[in-house]
């Protein structure tokens, strides 16, 4: 492994909700390019996006909302997580973020690294108490492999299955948008999530 540090965000393959009168795949994907455009500001970092069950067209649709040069491939729906982990190459620590975060902090990415300084897997917590991103060392421990995370994954299921005291690294939580009454957790006042805010607005 190399020292290469890289963030994938991992987006469904279909919209499962929408606000009232919005279409969901057009949410799917206002939430998508929002948190890419927050992972792509990152210093220091390369980017990745992983489309769970994806086919050609599903991926040709995500890569038009990137930056030129950007990695867009398939992540197995049986693994999310891990199979967009595993085909980031050979970075030494690959976080996951899930793409329903479009006013995700960047130093919340920031500080699941540095936690992975001595854990083996290191997660932000979702205030619905799922989990909105999952950093995982290279090569994976055979615990995380055989556990397998997603982001539908409870912190207290980790703390149960980990080896040890220090495997699973908590950074600060966030939230995520899964539901309706989520919209009102998105402040305002802060910069970005501009298409999200588009969509919100219009």
């Amino acid at each position: 492994m190399t020292d290469r540090r890289v963030v994938v965000l991992v987006v469904p393959a279909s919209g499962d909700w929408a606000p009232p009168g919005r279409d969901p795949e057009a949410w799917r994907l206002a939430l998508a390019e929002d948190t890419y455009e927050v992972l792509a500001g990152l210093d220091r970092v390369e980017v990745a996006v992983a489309v769970v069950g994806a086919d050609a067209a599903a991926l040709a649709e995500i890569a038009a909302l990137t930056w030129p040069g950007t990695p867009v491939y398939a992540a197995d729906p049986d693994r999310p997580v891990l199979s967009a982990i595993e085909q980031a190459g050979t970075a030494a620590a690959v976080v996951a973020v899930s793409h329903d975060v479009p006013d995700l902090p960047g130093l919340l990415v920031g500080k699941l690294f540095r936690a992975l300084g001595s854990a083996d897997i290191a997660v932000c917590p979702a205030t619905d108490g799922t989990l909105a991103a999952i950093g995982v060392n290279r090569p994976t421990a055979e615990w995380v492999e055989a556990f397998s995370p997603g982001f539908g994954t409870r912190l207290a299921e980790l703390e149960v299955v980990k080896p040890r005291r220090h495997a699973v690294g908590v950074g600060p939580g966030w939230h995520r948008l899964q539901g309706l009454a989520d919209i009102a957790r998105l402040d305002p006042g802060l910069e970005g999530w501009d298409v999200t805010r588009s969509m919100l607005s219009g």
